[in-house]
């Protein structure tokens, strides 16, 4: 089982910048893949980022080049923890975004959700 717990929203203003944390415990060692994911009111579900487990990154078009996704490169027992550092944001990038990964090599990674985090962008 693993647990992930995001941490970072808020609200800001178009043009600033945001960091999301993603905490990962218990069974760490069996990650494969870590995913970013964000849902809109009214939208579907949408797959932001995602790192793989050679650590190759993946964004949707919307936000490539404004996103970074990234993972701790050092394991532990106790913790491991992912990023999305957001900048040049735009209101259209108001959302709950949600971190995901996966111990099955299913892809994107699903396997496990965290509980979300809103980011809203004011303009």
């Amino acid at each position: 089982q693993v647990q992930l717990v995001e941490s970072g929203g808020g609200l800001v203003q178009a043009g600033g910048s945001l960091r999301l944390s993603c905490e990962a415990s218990g069974s760490i060692f069996s990650i494969n893949a870590m995913a970013w994911y964000r849902q809109a009111p009214g939208k579907q579900r949408e797959l932001v980022a995602t790192i793989d487990s050679s650590w190759i990154t993946n964004y949707a078009d919307s936000v490539k080049g404004r996103f970074t996704i990234s993972r701790d490169k050092t394991w532990n027992t106790a913790k491991n923890t992912g990023y999305l550092q957001m900048n040049n944001l735009k209101p259209e990038d108001t959302a709950v975004y949600y971190c995901a990964t996966d111990t099955t090599s299913s892809w994107p990674p699903s396997d496990y959700w965290g509980q979300g985090t809103q980011v809203t962008v004011s303009s």
